[in-house]
């Protein structure tokens, strides 16, 4: 088909609920794209922080090949699979948790995470205490619970009723915090380092502040590394960079290489709750796809590989300050997990991005935050900020 037939077939057939730029990806490389046309594109996206090797990384494809070799795709949680048992062992070992709950996303990781805190608070006789905490600026997910976590009006109006029991305080805000969370309150939840919200980090004190009022009241303090987790600030975890441990953690976006996978992080306390039939999945924990996580934690999982998220993050940071432009407010991040901060939308900037063979998304109406495979080097820095340089000049 071409290019042409590809978008209006798009067009005809598929809901239209993206805002897509007019080209086709067909293929990858690295940290590169290319389109139907042979257009090649640096990508500073990583599919939303998911591609953390980049692209056909060798492998991942041999990790994948060699499951699939063996026949066995998909069995259901009903039977025992041997990538599941080693991955599930491999996060306990590497994180502060005791147990795993395989999920298909960070969403269903985030939903499964609301059941599991409130079936803690109902094991122990409090069938009143159901309430969870948000935070502003918070992205959870989409599907009713998760979206109920995310008070942004355009992600709920159209979808009310929503979740009961759930308040909103000002993320960094000890106090808004200490007056929201009370003996009602079954969970906290908050993202250490805002993805959705603007490349925006809790401070150690605030997120201290968090522990010990979840301690205070019983709550389960539960954090959301669905897109910061994973090696992308520098550190396998980004909540590890500030000291404080939660109960429950939720994982997903690059854990599979590019295949949908997520994962639920407790606690043997908060795993004791849950029994046989509390919660499930169909597709959850596929051979496949566990398979290709294997392979990235153990290859993002080493001190040589976050040393350099570490220092190719900053350099991007400090590559940035030096763009000139009466535009750019601020730039912030940690890792290889960054936020541009402008005075005007950037829907243009990004879309003159394009017609420069660079893949940039946004972070609300005026920030442009970059998420790129996490093996992206200094030359690609440069070549960014020289097209961005550009590319703010015309505007």
């Amino acid at each position: 088909m071409t290019h042409e037939q590809l978008l209006n077939d798009e067009a005809t057939y598929i809901v239209q609920t993206y805002k897509r730029p007019p080209f086709v990806i067909e293929r990858g490389e690295g940290v590169y794209v290319y389109d139907t046309t042979g257009k090649r594109y640096t990508d500073w996206v990583a599919g939303i922080a998911v591609n953390a090797l980049g692209y056909g990384d060798q492998g991942v494809i041999d990790a994948i090949n060699a499951q699939l070799a063996k026949g066995i795709i998909h069995t259901s949680n009903l039977y025992h699979t041997e990538p599941q048992i080693k991955l599930a062992k491999k996060l306990v070992e590497n994180s502060f948790a005791d147990r795993v709950f395989f999920t298909n996303s960070g969403t269903e990781a985030n939903e499964g995470a609301i059941k599991f805190a409130r079936k803690v608070a109902y094991n122990h006789g409090h069938t009143d205490k159901f309430e969870m905490v948000t935070f502003s600026g918070a992205f959870h997910g989409r599907t009713m619970g998760s979206v109920t976590l995310t008070p942004k009006d355009k992600y709920q109006v159209p979808f009310k009723p929503l979740l009961a029991g759930v308040k909103v305080a000002e993320f960094n805000n000890i106090e808004s915090a200490t007056q929201a969370i009370n003996d009602k309150t079954c969970a906290v939840f908050l993202e250490p380092i805002q993805g959705e919200g603007g490349i925006n980090a809790a401070t150690p004190e605030f997120l201290q502040a968090l522990r010990q009022l979840c301690d205070q009241h019983g709550a389960l303090l539960v954090f959301d590394e669905v897109q910061c987790g994973m090696g992308r600030t520098g550190t396998l975890w980004a909540h590890e960079q500030t000291g404080v441990t939660p109960d429950i953690m939720t994982i997903a976006k690059p854990l599979g290489g590019g295949l949908p996978i997520g994962a639920i992080l407790v606690t043997e306390a908060v795993a004791q709750a849950m029994q046989a039939g509390d919660h499930g999945s169909t597709f959850a924990g596929g051979a496949v796809v566990l398979s290709a996580a294997l392979e990235v934690l153990d290859r993002v999982n080493t001190p040589q590989f976050l040393i350099h998220v570490q220092a190719t993050g900053q350099y991007l940071r400090e590559a940035l300050e030096k763009l000139d432009s009466v535009h750019v407010q601020h730039v912030r991040g940690y890792g290889l997990m960054t936020a541009v901060e402008f005075d005007i939308d950037v829907s243009a900037i990004i879309s003159k991005g394009f017609d420069a063979g660079l893949l940039m998304v946004n972070a609300g109406t005026n920030i442009i935050r970059f998420v790129p495979p996490l093996i992206i080097q200094k030359e690609h820095v440069d070549e960014l900020v020289e097209k961005l340089q550009l590319i703010l000049e015309t505007l």
